[in-house]
């Protein structure tokens, strides 16, 4: 008999899926465009879900238009494993960003099924709607999605989310019942393309993932007074623009002197009247600030509030703060990572922890259980482009990763099983 720490998944298998399911929305300059609720995502959900059931497994659409595949456990009133992603993407994606992480768990489920093989807990595979924009999907599976609030959901072309989701099978009037959580769901693992330039720059195989970045997001408007640039002292100026280019140097200083390493950026910027001989009176710039610490987060924000105040005073103008966006961080559970760290041992890859600095649906699903990310190197951190790549041999040790993780985790968690209630079910969070 073999053992299941001597199984590989089907590579050949998993490389033809990634590149038939690239096709779809493939556009001529090799990018890829399949907006959530298009016609090209119904293809590709179409197609997904036809190889869910050659996997084995029974597939349903929730509320939230989340596509869920389910293949059974040796105990089926046990919480489930799961992993998933997403297969929307942006206007320009590329072939991996999301879609590995789906086909990856289909193969661990269809190389469940050519062993004949179950794991204890039943295992599903996410993919999760509209991760790109809403996150309406991972949001909804978590609980956290605004109910009271359908325009916030409305689609990039005007659609209202009632009728996106009707086109996927979902229904906005029953979105609460797609809540789900550790009872549920005793763990979430989801195999990723890093999108940054760090594990191919280090010569890693495989990332593991401490947790995804909270951020903060701000507008910023600073009025000055627009008057002729010749004629205007410089004494007498209220130059919006100056104040505004203090305030970038101060972003970026904030972030550096932070001893936690957090990332800030100020990526755009309006300047009005914006001409050749004119004083700037009005800038309206973007901060956006993310690090795997709340309180580092606190931190800049203080520092920023009290940099805008006294910049304000030495230039003359007034600057006031419209918040835009703000996501709280999301840790991986320790016992997950410190599985995928015995996997990569185990199989003999070099490895390394870094944070995620981009979203991803596991920042919500790691609000209600166990989360962790496995991350393989993308060539040249290119990511969201027809540049996007990573090696079929790379993807292969991470879909190898993602069963043998899955695996230890069900041995991991088996104490949970038994003539107990779901209540009991639930490991216990870090």
């Amino acid at each position: 008999m073999v053992m299941i720490t001597q199984i590989r998944i089907n590579s050949d298998r998993l490389h033809h899926r990634i590149n038939t399911l690239a096709q779809i929305g493939q556009q001529p300059s090799g990018s890829i465009c399949r907006l959530a609720f298009s016609p090209e995502d119904l293809q590709a959900r179409a197609t997904v879900k036809q190889w869910m059931l050659e996997a084995g497994m029974t597939v349903r659409t929730d509320p939230a238009g989340n596509l869920i595949g389910r293949y059974p456990g040796k105990s089926p009133t046990a919480p489930a494993l799961a992993t998933g992603s997403h297969i929307d993407t942006v206007p320009t994606g590329g072939r991996y960003d999301g879609a590995l992480g789906v086909l990856a768990g289909i193969e661990v489920a269809h190389t469940l099924k050519d062993h004949d093989l179950q794991l204890h807990h039943p295992l599903e595979v996410i993919v999760f709607n509209d991760e790109e924009s809403t996150m309406i999907g991972a949001q909804a599976i978590a609980g956290t999605v605004l109910l009271n609030a359908p325009d916030r959901y409305q689609s990039k072309a005007g659609e209202s989310i009632q009728d996106c989701l009707a086109r996927v099978g979902g229904n906005w009037d029953n979105l609460a019942t797609a809540a789900r959580s550790r009872a549920d769901l005793v763990a979430f693992v989801e195999l990723h393309v890093e999108q940054g330039a760090i594990l191919e720059q280090n010569g890693v195989s495989i990332g593991i993932v401490q947790g995804v970045v909270g951020m903060e997001r701000l507008k910023i408007t600073i009025m000055g007074k627009a008057n002729h640039a010749g004629t205007t002292p410089m004494e007498m100026r209220q130059d919006a623009l100056v104040a505004a280019a203090e305030l970038i140097l101060s972003v970026q200083q904030i972030a550096l002197k932070m001893p936690s390493q957090p990332v800030a950026t100020v990526g755009y910027l309006n300047v009005l009247p914006n001409a050749v001989n004119i004083i700037p009176g009005q800038v309206e710039l973007s901060v956006d600030m993310r690090d795997l610490s709340q309180n580092c987060l606190e931190e800049m924000l203080a520092q920023l509030q009290d940099k805008i105040i006294a910049i304000a005073n030495s230039t003359h103008t007034q600057i006031s703060i419209t918040p835009l966006l703000s996501v709280k961080p999301t840790l991986a559970a320790s016992e997950v990572q410190s599985t995928i760290e015995s996997v990569c041992q185990q199989l003999e890859l070099n490895y390394d922890y870094l944070p995620s600095r981009a979203g991803h649906d596991a920042l919500e699903i790691g609000r209600i259980t166990n989360m962790g990310m496995i991350f393989v190197p993308s060539k040249g951190g290119f990511s969201h482009s027809e540049a996007e790549y990573t090696s079929p041999e790379q993807c292969t040790q991470g879909a190898n990763v993602l069963f043998q993780t899955l695996s230890a985790l069900d041995q991991k968690y088996k104490t949970f099983l038994g003539d107990i209630s779901k209540e009991q079910t639930k490991p216990k969070l870090n």
